[in-house]
């Protein structure tokens, strides 16, 4: 029977107690779902999107075996290891695990790339209960003799659809062979393509399976209107919703998405020329510069982001008022992670999608995934009526311009989550859709 309330879980007095605390009172589909499973010491293959309350959901169970089975940690090892695709997802993670620990000993530690690895390697020497890292830079320090993942009890791997689409896939196939064979494992991804349940089927053992089905209901809170635009008009248009939003009377934040991180630091320069201040977060930034930039959009001193898809994932800023499209998507479900950005915490949200006639596609795929048609919004000055017309008859855009092929697997070591396989040139899948690159 699934539980109704988080008392109704078996967990330790520590756990409860911190719950009250945080005025948890009802699990999410998720964590109803997939918490009993996990007490049990199941494998489990999770399929649910961001924002679904996943991570509490494999986070309580954890730290209730390591409040039940306390042990000795040996030198370099981890009784715990979570793999995530980004850094940020991977700050995002851990604090959960802080959050929810509070009244439990246990130690934690992150590994990423973009950092100097010393206090990371210093870190390691007692062991950790819980070691949250990035896939790139935990094969450094592995190859270097600084971790030993030969005592992992639980193996948590988070967002799989994002880990192989940035090119992670061989290293994570190496990291899950250094893993005992005797482990409760986790498997967490917002889509279950059958590359993935591949993946999942040759990690788990006898996995239980939870899946939640994504909710358009983000999205159709959010007001959202589409602009037909050339691409030349898009920077003007940008620059004219950017003025109107700062003369507003509660003039809140804005994040603005750009597909590519060169397209990202183009923008980002080109709106504070404008007079607007404006600040680009991407792969290629380093950690300190994006917590930096983070930082400042929070406070307001940088009151525009402009981000790549790196961002819709694991950053939660609240205030956020308006988010602009200036490329759409080439992956509809992105769409959804973009959006949800602004409208949080019952506030009131704006989506404006600039689409040239190169991304007709995308917006129907956009529009398929969330059940509904964008509005279009004509009442600005660069608005397209011909491109519109066309569009709503069905009529098909001009074609991507062919993007040049770029030299394969630059991944960039240290699982900063700094792009796909190929880099800032590289090709995607054959057909209409551009590279995956500006992650």
């Amino acid at each position: 029977m699934t539980p109704t309330s988080f008392e109704a879980l078996p967990l330790a007095a520590p756990l409860h107690r911190v719950l009250r605390e945080l005025d948890y009172t009802v699990p999410s589909p998720i964590q109803a779902q997939a918490i009993p499973f996990l007490l049990e010491g199941r494998d489990l293959i999770g399929c649910a999107q961001t924002g679904t309350g996943k991570t509490a959901s494999f986070a309580l169970p954890i730290l209730n075996a390591l409040h039940e089975r306390p042990q000795r940690l040996s030198p370099k090892s981890a009784r715990t290891l979570v793999l995530t695709p980004t850094r940020e997802l991977a700050v995002q993670v851990a604090k959960s695990f802080t959050t929810y620990g509070k009244h439990i000993r246990f130690r934690q530690t992150m590994i990423y790339g973009g950092v100097g690895q010393n206090p990371q390697v210093n870190a390691m020497r007692g062991g950790v209960d819980v070691l949250v890292a990035c896939p790139g830079r935990l094969l450094d320090l592995i190859e270097q003799g600084f971790v030993d993942l030969s005592g992992v009890e639980f193996f948590v791997l988070d967002e799989v659809d994002r880990m192989l689409d940035m090119g992670f896939l061989r290293d994570v196939q190496r990291i899950v062979a250094m893993l005992p064979k005797k482990r409760q494992s986790l498997f967490f991804s917002a889509t279950l393509a059958p590359n993935i349940v591949q993946l999942a089927h040759s990690i788990l053992q006898d996995p239980a399976q939870v899946t939640i089905q994504p909710e358009v209901t983000t999205a159709e809170r959010i007001e959202q209107k589409v602009c037909f635009v050339t691409k030349d008009s898009k920077r003007p248009l940008l620059e004219q919703l950017l003025a109107e939003q700062s003369r507003a009377e509660s003039a809140r934040l804005t994040i603005v998405f750009s597909r590519t991180k060169h397209g990202a630091n183009k923008l980002a320069k080109s709106l504070s020329a404008a007079g607007f201040q404006a600040d680009a977060i991407h792969g290629n930034k380093s950690q300190a510069q994006r917590e930096k930039a983070l930082e400042r959009f929070r406070k307001g001193l940088t009151p525009v982001l402009v981000a790549t898809d790196v961002a819709a994932r694991g950053v939660d800023v609240k205030d956020v008022g308006l988010v602009v499209n200036f490329d759409l998507p080439n992956e509809p479900e992105a769409y959804v992670h973009r959006i949800g950005r602004t409208g949080r915490a019952g506030a009131d949200g704006l989506s404006v999608s600039f689409c040239s006639d190169e991304e007709f596609d995308y917006l129907r795929d956009i529009e398929k995934t969330i059940r509904m048609s964008v509005p279009v919004w004509e009442g600005h000055d660069h608005h397209h009526a011909g491109f519109a017309e066309r569009y709503a008859k069905g009529g098909r855009g001009a074609p991507p311009k062919r993007v040049q092929q770029g030299r394969g697997g630059n991944r960039g070591r240290g699982g900063n989550g700094g792009g796909a396989p190929g880099g800032a040139g590289g090709q995607g899948r054959r057909g209409r859709r551009p590279s995956r690159s500006g992650r």
